[in-house]
C-alpha cells in the first residue's frame, strides 16, 4: 500500500515515514509521488498556455494592422507604428549586442544553479547586478545616443521641462494650469500625464550636477532593475526562500528589461516594488525593525502616488500582502509614511485629485480620442505577452488553475508557500485588469504597466525544475528578438 502523506507548510508532502512524497506538480502539492504521466500532462498544459498567448499576440498584430488602415495622421487610427506595441519595424544590432548575448547565455546556463547555491545575502545583490547588466546591454543594442542618452530628451519627455522649474512652490502652484493641450505653455505629454513628482525627480538630479539624458537614463535603469531584488525580498518573506530562488533567474532575464532601459516607468516600477517589499517585511516581521520597514513602505508608496496616477492600484497588492501575512499592524506606520507627501504637495499648491481630473481631460485631447477602446481592452493584454514572456504565461496558467482553491482555503487556514505565491501573482494580475478596463491605458502598456508586470514574473517559480532552463532560454530569445527586430518607443 502507498503510505499516507501529510502536507507540509511549504506546499510539499511528507509521508508517515518522514520522507518527502514528492514535489508539487501542476501547482498542486501531491499526496503521493508524482508520476511521469501527470508531469507530462502538466507540461502539456504549459505549452498550450504559451501557444494561446502567441495566438493572442499574433491576432492583435493582424487586427491592429487592419484597424490601422483607417488613416489618422501618419500612424493610423491606433497611432502606433507596429500595433499592439509602440514600436517600429527596424532590424538592427548595436554595441550592446555581444554583451546581451553573453549575459543571456551565462544566466541560462549557470543562473538556476547559482540561484540555488549562492548565500541569500549575496544572491539578492547578484540578482540586481545581473538584471542591471541585462538591461544595460539591451538598451545599448540601440546605440548610446538612441538607446540611452537620448531616450529622455525627446519633445515628449521630462528633461525638456527641467529648465522651466525655477522655484518648487511656484512650480507646484501652477502645475495643473499647464496640463491641458490648449493651455498656455502646456507641459509635454509625459510631464502632463503624471503628477509633478516625476519631473521633480529629474530636476533634483539636475540640481546636484547629474543633469542630462545619460544621468537620467542611468538613474532609471539602476532603480528599475532593482525591482528584481525587491520582488525576491517579497517572495522570501511571503513564500519562502526556495520559491524566491526558483524565480531569481526569470527575474533577471525578464523581457521587461527592454522597456526598463530606458523609460521613467522603469524608475516608477522600482520605487513601487520596494514599497511592497518593505511592507512584506513589516507584515511578516521578518526584519528586526518592522515598524521602520512599514514607515519606509509608506514613504515609498506616497512617493509612487506622486510619480504616477496609475500607481494608486498598488493598494490591491498591498492588501494582498497584509492578507497573506494575516496582519494589519503595519497600517498606522504606512499611513504615517504617506501623509508627509500628501500634506507637503497639498500645502505647496498641488491637489492630487484636481491634477488627475485635469489629466483625464488632457488624455482625451490627444491620441486617446481616436484610439478604439474595443481594440485596446484586449490588445493591451496581448502586448504583455512580449513584456513578461511565454514562461510567465505558462506560470500564470498554473496560477489560474489553483487561484480559486487558494482563496477558499485562506478562509480556513494560513496559506502554504505555494498558495501565497499564487495569491500574490493573482493580485498583481488584478491590478493590471483594473488599469486595463479604466480606459486610461490605450496602448503603450508595455511601458506603462511595468510596475504591474514585474509582479507576474514570480509565476515562473511554479514551472518544473527540469524545464526551467528551456523556459529561461525562451525568455532571453524573446527579449533579444524584440530588441533586434523592433525599435521600441520612449
Amino acid at each position: 500500500m502507498t503510505p499516507r502523506s501529510v502536507r507540509r507548510q511549504d506546499g510539499g508532502c511528507v509521508g508517515e515515514d518522514g520522507k518527502q512524497a514528492g514535489p508539487p506538480v501542476d501547482g498542486v502539492p501531491p499526496t503521493v509521488p508524482a508520476s511521469v504521466p501527470v508531469r507530462k500532462r502538466a507540461g502539456g498544459r504549459d505549452l498550450w498556455a504559451a501557444a494561446a498567448a502567441v495566438v493572442l499576440f499574433v491576432l492583435a498584430v493582424v487586427v491592429g494592422n487592419v484597424v490601422n488602415r483607417t488613416v489618422y495622421g501618419t500612424e493610423g487610427i491606433l497611432r502606433l507604428g507596429w500595433p499592439p506595441l509602440y514600436a517600429s519595424w527596424l532590424p538592427h544590432v548595436g554595441p550592446g549586442t555581444p554583451a546581451a548575448l553573453m549575459v543571456a547565455a551565462l544566466v541560462v546556463v549557470h543562473g538556476p544553479r547559482i540561484a540555488r547555491r549562492l548565500p541569500w545575502r549575496a544572491l539578492v545583490p547578484a540578482v540586481w547586478s545581473a538584471s542591471m547588466a541585462w538591461t544595460w546591454s539591451l538598451a545599448l543594442v540601440d546605440g548610446w545616443q538612441r538607446g540611452v542618452a537620448g531616450r529622455l530628451t525627446s519633445s515628449m519627455e521630462y528633461l525638456r521641462s527641467v529648465a522651466d522649474v525655477h522655484e518648487v512652490p511656484a512650480f507646484l502652484r501652477d502645475f495643473t494650469q499647464h496640463i491641458l493641450a490648449d493651455a498656455p505653455h502646456n507641459w509635454p505629454a509625459h510631464v502632463a500625464g503624471h503628477p509633478p513628482g516625476a519631473l521633480l525627480t529629474f530636476v533634483g538630479l539636475d540640481r546636484i550636477g547629474l543633469g542630462g539624458g545619460a544621468w537620467a537614463a542611468a538613474w532609471c535603469i539602476t532603480i528599475g532593475s532593482s525591482g528584481a531584488a525587491a520582488v525576491m525580498v517579497t517572495l522570501r518573506a511571503l513564500s519562502g526562500e526556495r520559491l524566491a530562488r526558483s524565480a531569481a533567474p526569470f527575474l533577471v532575464l525578464a523581457p521587461v528589461a527592454v522597456w526598463i532601459g530606458v523609460s521613467a516607468d522603469g524608475y516608477f516600477a522600482g520605487v513601487a516594488a520596494w514599497a511592497i517589499a518593505l511592507l512584506a517585511l513589516a507584515a511578516t516581521r521578518t526584519t528586526r525593525v518592522p515598524r521602520l520597514a512599514a514607515l519606509g513602505a509608506g514613504l515609498l508608496l506616497g512617493l509612487a502616488w506622486y510619480l504616477s496616477y496609475g500607481l494608486t492600484v498598488l493598494v490591491v497588492l498591498g492588501a494582498a500582502v497584509l492578507l497573506l501575512a494575516r496582519s494589519a499592524r503595519p497600517l498606522p506606520y504606512v499611513v504615517a509614511g504617506v501623509l508627509p507627501w500628501v500634506m507637503g504637495f497639498t500645502a505647496l499648491g498641488f491637489w492630487w485629485p484636481e491634477g488627475y481630473a485635469t489629466l483625464v481631460e488632457r488624455y482625451y485631447q490627444g491620441a486617446a480620442k481616436v484610439r478604439p477602446y474595443a481594440y485596446f481592452v484586449w490588445a493591451n493584454l496581448a502586448a504583455q505577452v512580449v513584456t513578461v514572456g511565454l514562461a510567465t504565461v505558462a506560470g500564470l496558467g498554473r496560477v489560474s488553475a489553483r487561484l480559486w482553491p487558494t482563496v477558499r482555503g485562506m478562509r480556513r487556514a494560513a496559506p502554504s508557500r505555494y498558495d501565497a505565491l499564487t495569491f500574490l501573482v493573482g493580485a498583481a494580475f488584478c491590478m493590471m485588469l483594473l488599469a486595463d478596463v479604466s480606459g486610461m491605458s490605450k496602448a503603450e502598456t508595455e511601458r506603462i504597466w511595468l510596475p504591474f508586470a514585474i509582479w507576474l514574473l514570480p509565476a515562473c517559480a511554479l514551472l518544473p525544475r527540469r524545464m526551467q532552463g528551456k523556459w529561461l532560454a525562451g525568455q532571453a530569445v524573446l527579449a533579444l528578438l524584440v530588441n533586434y527586430l523592433l525599435l521600441t518607443g520612449w
